[in-house]
């Protein structure tokens, strides 16, 4: 596979973030409401799209714990496929529950839904207190030690060396510039700003292509590759083939985030993948970057 410039996404494939950002998903609805959804169903609000942000998917994972105290009958899988069917994201979560309650359930779901104490609980167990001062600028009323130094490293040195030998590299990624900075620190990854693209920069953020695409024309890059862990950032160089097609563009599964084995192979193929690997330090032998 050829390609003059790799772009990476940062949770799952860089870092592993099942023991960070997934079980602040599943604790902040747990510390709100008493109640949460059990952490491999975080996969099943992924799928569904639309959820690149985690908070958003926090607060969709809300929403449909308190539909259910009010009655909602759906399956967690049942849910996510409206959603999928619906667009994706959490203002299709907020459409699914509101089109399947009666008047005085769905007025005491919306009540009870906050977004705010929700986002705030989610970066205090995520960044730590200290970290959580720093960065959001507010006092935790919380004492937490951050589930962010609970992220092992997935990417290697010598992927890291034997990439920027023959590739131009970048990063786009749902994080906050702050937090992707920490995440890039840790795996030994230098990247310019005007070469990556965070929560910060774009608000639409994947599967839309905007960042891809200027990402591409920032590069002079002919063909980019992406790679990620979800079925959005396949989409994402999917919709870029779509919107650009002065360029190649080709999306790369990794299976180590909430995508493994034969299914998440099968899925990301579904999803137009153009080659799914076990780990992004494979990425160098799909290449042609490892020397060999």
């Amino acid at each position: 596979m050829n390609a003059d410039a790799v772009v990476l996404d940062v949770d799952g494939v860089l870092v592993d973030v099942a023991d960070s950002y997934r079980r602040a998903i599943v604790e902040s609805v747990a510390q709100v409401y008493g109640d949460t959804i059990e952490k491999a169903d975080i996969q099943q609000f992924k799928d569904a799209g639309g959820f690149n942000n985690d908070w958003e998917l926090t607060d969709a994972a809300a929403l449909y714990v308190l539909a259910r105290r009010e009655g909602l009958e759906l399956s967690l899988s049942s849910f996510t496929d409206r959603v999928a069917a619906t667009g994706g994201g959490v203002a299709a979560a907020e459409t699914v529950v509101l089109d399947a309650l009666g008047p005085a359930e769905r007025e005491r779901v919306m009540s009870e839904w906050d977004p705010d104490r929700l986002r705030g609980v989610f970066q205090q167990l995520y960044l730590g207190s200290d970290l959580y001062r720093d960065l959001e600028g507010a006092e935790p009323d919380m004492d937490t030690s951050g589930y962010i130094n609970d992220e092992p490293q997935i990417l290697e040195a010598e992927t890291v060396d034997a990439l920027r030998a023959s590739h131009d590299l970048g990063v786009l990624t749902g994080r906050p510039a702050a937090e992707a900075d920490i995440a890039l620190e840790r795996v030994g990854l230098d990247v310019p700003d005007e070469h990556r693209f965070t929560m910060d920069d774009w608000d639409e953020g994947k599967p839309d292509p905007h960042a891809l695409v200027t990402l591409a024309e920032r590069f002079g890059a002919d063909s980019v590759v992406f790679v990620g862990d979800t079925l959005d950032d396949v989409r994402t160089a999917v919709n870029a083939a779509e919107a650009d097609s002065e360029r190649t563009y080709r999306g790369v599964g990794v299976l180590t985030g909430g995508l493994t084995g034969e299914d998440g192979r099968r899925k990301y193929e579904r999803a137009g993948a153009a080659a799914v690997v076990d780990s992004v330090n494979d990425l160098p032998a799909l290449l042609g970057a490892d020397g060999e």
